[in-house]
């Protein structure tokens, strides 16, 4: 007997509990809250994600994680001027007025709160890590090539420094909510793609 057949999407279902817990954080997201914004009952719930709400945020933090990936590696590629790109990507940090899912501090939050706390969720944000450190060399790799920019040091190098970069953005715009500040910030950081 195979039980009852689904009757919603996980990955919807995944997408409305990430802005939960986007908005709420992991600790204090209820299971209420959660039930409600994916529109499930408990039985469909905990049929569906054994493991519970940690399951859920694990595959929330997956979920999100590929996304962002994705739809930043389409934009680089996609890109006339990747180098530009980074950099108005970069710039963007500044000017979100709230954790905009778009620009990925869901994660860097999920990192700073969570990661020394779960090895699981570690291992997902450091993976997204890695990724963005790979993506950003070989665009620089490119552009060192092509002379776009002068800057001759390893293009591994940089790639690391610029995703340490956008992980330290998410960290300190939860103390520095002023625009200004975290773009000079930004700027003084990006002249390395010079």
């Amino acid at each position: 007997m195979a039980g009852r057949p689904k009757i919603f999407d996980e990955q919807e279902a995944v997408a409305k509990a990430t802005e939960v817990f986007r908005d709420k954080g992991y600790d204090t997201a209820s299971a209420d809250e959660l039930l409600c914004a994916m529109g499930i009952g408990k039985g469909s719930f905990y049929l569906a994600f054994k493991g519970g709400k940690r399951e859920l945020y694990i595959r929330s933090i997956t979920q999100f994680s590929e996304h962002l990936y994705k739809k930043l590696s389409a934009s680089i590629s996609g890109s006339e001027d990747k180098i530009q790109f980074i950099r108005q990507f970069f710039l963007n940090l500044a000017d979100a007025s709230d954790c905009d899912k778009e620009r990925g501090c869901y994660l860097g939050n999920a990192l700073v709160q969570l990661s020394e706390k779960d090895h699981e969720i570690k291992k997902i944000t450091v993976q997204l890590l890695k990724k963005l450190q790979a993506l950003f060399a070989e665009a620089i790799k490119s552009a060192q090539a092509d002379g776009q920019i002068t800057n001759t040091e390893d293009p591994e190098l940089i790639g690391w420094y610029l995703s340490n970069l956008w992980n330290g953005i998410h960290v300190t715009r939860r103390m520095e909510g002023s625009p200004e500040i975290l773009k000079s910030i930004i700027e003084m950081n990006l002249k390395i793609l010079n």
